[in-house]
């Protein structure tokens, strides 16, 4: 009997190992001017234009906070862009050592995330920031995506149905 169980699960992990050496497929990268709100899966080549530290708390005794990821917090929104147009980018904790005026990143994986009505780039733990060599491309400084405002409209269903 126990024969015939192990044989069952041996069966039942051969799939698992096919689906492990599954090739992955390379990544789509896009420009900054055709993000829009509420969207994830980017992968972008920027530079970095400009570094802003918003928030930075320094270590807290380990009764206040119960994880090491709690105690130390770093924010910073840095300016970055491509040929296309510039966004902000919202770089936490470790991402913060990356991303320095002058350097040229790759990131993938990222998500827009909305803040007080302007598109914001981010990256969460499923995404990488990697510094690369410089890219040589110029910056189109005066297409800001951040700066363009977004209102959330909702519609009623009723208003949908006197249209049609």
């Amino acid at each position: 009997m126990a024969t015939a169980n192990s044989n069952r699960q041996q069966k039942q992990r051969q799939p698992a190992a096919a689906a492990a050496a599954v090739v992955k497929r390379k990544p789509v990268f896009v420009k900054v001017d055709h993000l829009k709100p509420g969207t994830k899966n980017h992968n972008l080549i920027v530079k970095v234009l400009s570094f802003d530290t918003v928030l930075e708390k320094g270590p807290r005794p380990a009764a206040v906070a119960a994880s090491q990821r709690l105690r130390n917090t770093r924010i910073a929104e840095c300016l970055v862009g491509d040929e296309t147009g510039t966004i902000l980018l919202t770089a936490r904790n470790e991402q913060v050592d990356l991303v320095k005026p002058e350097t040229t990143i790759i990131i993938r994986n990222s998500k827009i995330d909305m803040f007080k009505g302007s598109m914001r780039l981010a990256v969460d733990k499923w995404g990488r920031i990697e510094v690369t060599e410089p890219a040589n491309f110029v910056v189109k400084e005066d297409n800001n995506m951040s700066l363009v405002e977004y209102e959330l409209v909702t519609v009623a269903a009723d208003a949908v149905a006197a249209d049609e």
